[in-house]
């Protein structure tokens, strides 16, 4: 069977790509762009890619055409020319329900934040615990080798996006993957783009619960309002909590498993697990943030309904090394740290400089943004924005071309002194004239942000 992906350059259909490669089809596709971590991937696995959409790619015609859901809306000439062909088509979403995931225990982790680091912990635990699981994440795991594989039967741990499927699936892509074990890690309004308000957000995770078998579990925060909203509107699965038990209105389906954390240290980077408050074990890793504490316990609840004791996977997150481009450190110039973090919404800005601010004390941080995402683009979210960097010293804020509204009013109220800048080259400059001292450099992004992460260094070492 051969398949062609269109839009393979994306993280998840590079990854479905993969998939299709190991199933033993004969795989190809194309997109506008390609950049690491993906081309390597790609690369890696010798899947022939074309950097283009031209239409020859599709002769002479594939099985089966897969579309994915970034820039290719009706209109686009290779989507026209497979309609127009009777070319037989599907969503990467639906592909992946279709052809990966019958008969696997199909454990998902969704919600607006964590989802790749929790998708990645878990993959890491069943990992560690011998069981070789079958993967797909939104991002490239440090212990892992890539960013999909398709394991051993019976566990496949699926990242779960909230977003739309594709141009002609406006379902969120979850609802294709039917999980038996559900991490719902949190809730809040994001992709302004498909979604009017956070109702309408909720109507999709609801989708997702009502596909979970009553055998199954559900492992949700013990205070989210807005996910306690989506259960309350019909659960048929039993519940496992995680975070602290405060009060709050109860679900019919709580199965009085409260799994909690005692930090040891408050940056995150140590904590004790407990289960109904029994302690069960220490965390000591590489991670730092509450959200990440939170993120661990989700991924330890998840992993014991697959069988895993939670000692093994405590011993496994203990030498879990994180996920490239969540608070990663990609360069150390003289005093100055520099890191990498996606950084796609204002809380994951706010709960990440917390957590280094947390590690590192007095020191200067420094908040280098792209708000690139539809989003923050949009300006949804810019009441947030002028708040989530109040860990920071201050701010630099980049208005790239996609962004549709000014900033201005984000610098005036920003609650850190706040620059704005439209000129990278401007921005780096202004960063490394800045006063010496012992000073950390976050620049959060969702995507390229025009280089900076390999220019910035540079420039620091030239001043």
């Amino acid at each position: 069977m051969r398949i062609y992906f269109l839009g393979i350059g994306g993280t998840l259909m590079g990854s479905l790509a993969q998939l299709a490669k190991e199933m033993g089809f004969e795989v190809s596709g194309s997109d506008d762009a390609f950049y690491p971590p993906m081309s390597d991937q790609l690369a890696q696995a010798k899947i022939e890619r074309f950097e283009d959409f031209d239409t020859r790619h599709l002769d002479p015609e594939p099985d089966l055409v897969v579309i994915g859901n970034a820039q290719l809306p009706r209109g686009h000439d290779a989507v026209e020319y497979i309609l127009n062909s009777g070319l037989r088509y599907m969503s990467g979403a639906e592909w992946l329900g279709t052809y990966v995931l019958p008969d696997r225990w199909v454990i998902a982790v969704s919600g607006t934040h964590g989802k790749t680091t929790t998708t990645s912990m878990l993959a890491w635990i069943l990992e560690s615990a011998g069981l070789s699981p079958g993967y797909l994440i939104g991002g490239v795991p440090k212990n892992l080798d890539r960013s999909a594989r398709l394991g051993k039967a019976p566990f496949f741990v699926v990242e779960a996006d909230e977003y739309d499927a594709s141009y002609f699936d406006r379902r969120s892509k979850f609802v294709h993957y039917r999980p038996r074990t559900l991490i719902i890690n949190n809730l809040e309004f994001d992709h302004a783009d498909i979604f009017p308000d956070l109702a309408a957000i909720q109507t999709q995770f609801h989708h997702l619960l009502r596909s979970v078998p009553g055998k199954g579990l559900v492992i949700a925060p013990c205070q989210d309002e807005s996910v306690d909203e989506v259960l309350q509107m019909g659960c048929w699965t039993p519940v496992a909590r995680f975070g602290e038990a405060l009060p709050r209105k109860p679900v019919d389906m709580d199965n009085g498993e409260l799994w909690s954390a005692a930090t040891a240290a408050n940056d995150g980077s140590v904590f004790e697990v407990a289960l109904n408050e029994a302690t069960l074990g220490r965390v000591d890793w590489q991670l730092l943030g509450e959200h990440n504490v939170s993120n661990g316990l989700a991924a330890i609840a998840a992993a014991r309904h697959a069988g895993v004791p939670p000692a093994i996977a405590i011993e496994a997150l203990n030498a879990f090394s994180g996920v490239k481009r969540r608070l990663e450190v990609i360069a150390e110039v003289g005093g100055v740290t520099v890191y990498d973090d996606f950084a796609h919404h204002p809380t994951a800005i706010r709960t990440t400089l917390q957590g280094l601010r947390n590690n590192v004390g007095g020191d200067e941080i420094i908040a280098v943004i792209e708000p690139r995402t539809h989003t923050m683009s949009l300006g949804s979210l810019r009441q947030e924005l002028t708040t989530c960097c109040a860990p920071a010293d201050q701010v630099f804020w980049f208005r790239g071309e996609n962004i549709k509204w000014d900033l201005s009013e984000v610098i005036t109220n920003c609650v850190v002194p706040a620059q704005q800048f439209d000129n990278l080259e401007r921005m780096m400059e202004a960063i490394a004239k800045l006063p010496e001292r012992r000073r950390h450099v976050v620049i959060m992004s969702n995507g390229s942000f025009n280089g900076i992460y390999e220019k910035l260094p540079g420039t620091l070492r030239d001043r």
